[in-house]
């Protein structure tokens, strides 16, 4: 299944908003608009609101409410960071937000490896072959993170 194409970072709110809705969840969405206002906008200049093609970008912070924690880090550059339980996914594409985040509410993330040596790592399987997998730091296996070991 071909992920739906979220061109802006409005849209990707919007279909975050719908999922949060689905799984009866509460959402608080913090809004960053402008090159001033933005985390990544090195190359603007001070006081620059606009980037360089005339263009707002645009950067939302999205919090879940439930377990597993989750936040949605959204930035204009088209890619995302998604946090599950303290567990950062970095550069996730703002296009796969949705199916991660389906992943994550449907049961298809999963925890697997030991304690020890190799340690744990959260999956997130996405339609098609893309699987996200990070290490889920020692000591930090939550409550949601232990019922999912596999």
């Amino acid at each position: 299944m071909a992920h739906p194409h979220l061109p802006t970072t409005e849209s990707a709110v919007t279909a975050i908003r719908e999922i949060a809705r689905s799984e009866n969840r509460e959402l608080t969405v913090t809004d960053d608009i402008g090159a001033d206002r933005t985390s990544r906008r090195t190359a603007a200049g001070a006081f620059t609101v606009l980037d360089p093609d005339g263009s707002l970008p645009h950067e939302a912070f999205v919090e879940l409410g439930g377990s597993p924690a989750v936040s949605v880090q959204l930035y204009p550059e088209d890619d995302a960071r998604i946090t599950v339980d303290g567990v950062e996914f970095a550069d996730v594409p703002r296009d796969s937000v949705p199916a991660f985040l389906r992943s994550v509410y449907d049961g298809l993330a999963h925890v697997k490896g030991r304690f020890w040596p190799a340690g744990w790592w959260l999956v997130v399987p996405l339609p098609g072959d893309e699987t996200y997998k990070e290490l889920v730091l020692a000591g930090t296996l939550t409550p949601w993170l232990s019922s999912r070991v596999r």
